[in-house]
């Protein structure tokens, strides 16, 4: 998605705590989260190395209710029949973290799931494609068939929303919209570090 608006990256192994503590706004979580990843991010850099890092995080939220990924195909299915016939928001944070601060932005999108049959709940679980996926739907694979209406962003559903990005990125002085780093976007031109960002 970052090499869709031109964007240069290679990607960083990091981990941040998940957990959720009682009483934590779905909101703050999400952006707890994002930037509690940039800041693990930007400790595995080197101190010399002043490149920014981004990061994000996605929640489904119905209710109060945060839904994470599925631990199996039963707690896959539970999800799928809290969102069916029913409206969610997924809100998804971006953070960023650069040499001369940090910024952090949310996206907050209202999905529409149509009614779905116990059948088609375990066909989908058996596509794989809920496994890692939080709310056990990705909007952008065989989970769009589910999707009756969307009121916000795409981008934002499917984990990254690039309009909030974007201007993190500007904030940042990290130039956008360069169509030559369309095509370098895979992870094999970016593993070996080729100008980025």
């Amino acid at each position: 998605m970052l090499a869709q608006i031109g964007v240069g990256f290679k990607l960083i192994d990091a981990d941040a705590d998940e957990t959720r503590p009682a009483g934590e706004r779905p909101e703050d979580y999400v952006c707890r989260v994002a930037l509690d990843k940039a800041r693990a991010g930007r400790a595995a850099l080197s101190r010399d190395d002043a490149r920014p890092v981004l990061a994000a995080d996605t929640a489904v939220v119905i209710g109060d209710r945060v839904l994470g990924k599925p631990l199996g195909p039963e707690d896959a299915a539970r999800m799928t029949r809290l969102l069916s016939g029913r409206v969610h928001r997924v809100l998804t944070a971006v953070a960023l973290i650069s040499s001369t601060g940090e910024w952090k932005a949310l996206s907050e999108s209202r999905v529409t799931f149509r009614a779905l049959g116990d059948e088609e709940i375990l066909r989908y679980w058996r596509t794989g494609e809920p496994a890692d996926k939080a709310g056990a739907y990705g909007i952008q694979g065989y989970g769009a068939l589910f999707v009756e209406r969307l009121e916000g962003s795409y981008s934002g559903v499917m984990g990254l929303p690039l309009f909030e990005t974007g201007r993190l990125l500007e904030q940042a002085g990290v130039e956008v919209l360069r169509p030559e780093r369309r095509l370098e976007g895979t992870a094999a031109t970016d593993a070996a570090g080729e100008d980025w960002p």
